[in-house]
């Protein structure tokens, strides 16, 4: 059994990481209230962009040859996984890492797959077995739309010029602070809502063409998409990390006690001995 003093310094190195887990709940538990304001500010809008571009989209004969809809005759594939920058987030970027080696050992094992990662997490570990076609770790340093917007650009530039066949999304969709669902979304080509969709339509006059209409609204609704998969991300992170350090305190709550239980029983063991000690020598002097 260790002895008294190395208890005591296990408890007190445990009690210290309680208190650095439990204010690390309470700092992730203020920025995700941030996060998901931030998310229900986008999703309003996001929502009418795409169900506009759907009504547009139905209606349109000349929607074929706008250059996000057609589809590229590339044999490479651009995936985007979304992961953070900091650690101590349970699984929020494994299983990101994880989905997009899948898609590319997998689901798409016959295309040759470039990685353009967000987040210095998933640029870590991916560099290692997918050719990286660059990386965005500063995005969530500032996250706002301006600077989502500069990595859309480059994105959708990309595929404007056929490099790509397919531009996939990987990310946390936020569901609430203990539960995030890993989500792959096709981000290029925008694909066009069949004819027997059904969508609420209404007698509507478009002027200029619905073609022209898309034309602009179009590179919009992909900006205000990739803007929102961040925003998902990041409130996501913050959950998964509130939730993370909420176990990890608890952890370490459970093992303070029992380490105190056994420093009481070693305690008690060593006065017994100290007591059993005194009585046999008190005894050996009387004889």
């Amino acid at each position: 059994m260790a002895n008294l003093k190395e208890i005591r310094n296990r408890i007190s190195s445990v009690s210290s990481t309680m208190q650095i887990t439990s204010a690390m709940k309470m700092v992730s538990a203020a920025k995700l209230k941030k996060a998901q304001d931030a998310i229900i500010a986008v999703k309003p809008y996001s929502n009418k962009l795409e169900e506009l571009i759907g009504l547009l989209s139905s209606g349109s004969a000349g929607i074929e040859n706008n250059e996000y809809f057609k589809s590229n005759k590339s044999n490479k594939i651009l995936i985007v996984p979304i992961t953070s920058n900091r650690g101590l987030c349970g699984a929020f970027n494994s299983n990101i890492i994880k989905e997009t080696l899948r898609l590319n050992k997998i689901d798409y094992k016959d295309n040759a797959i470039e990685v353009l990662s967000i987040g210095k997490k998933g640029g870590d570990i991916l560099s290692k077995s997918i050719a990286l076609k660059g990386r965005h770790d500063d995005v969530f340093d500032d996250l706002n739309f301006k600077n989502a917007e500069a990595v859309a650009d480059l994105i959708m530039q990309s595929y404007k010029e056929k490099e790509y066949s397919k531009i996939i999304l990987v990310y946390n969709r936020f569901k609430n602070a203990a539960t995030q669902v890993v989500t792959v979304d096709n981000f290029l080509p925008v694909e066009k809502i069949s004819a027997g969709t059904e969508i609420k339509n209404f007698d509507t006059f478009f002027e200029p063409s619905e073609t022209e209409i898309l034309k602009s609204l179009i590179p919009k609704s992909l900006k205000v998409k990739f803007y929102r998969s961040l925003r998902d991300s990041f409130a996501s992170e913050h959950g998964a990390r509130m939730t993370a350090m909420h176990k990890a305190t608890d952890n370490a709550t459970e093992l303070r006690d029992e380490l105190k239980l056994t420093y009481n029983k070693a305690r008690q063991a060593s006065i017994t001995n100290e007591i059993l000690e005194i009585v046999g020598g008190a005894e050996a002097l009387s004889n």
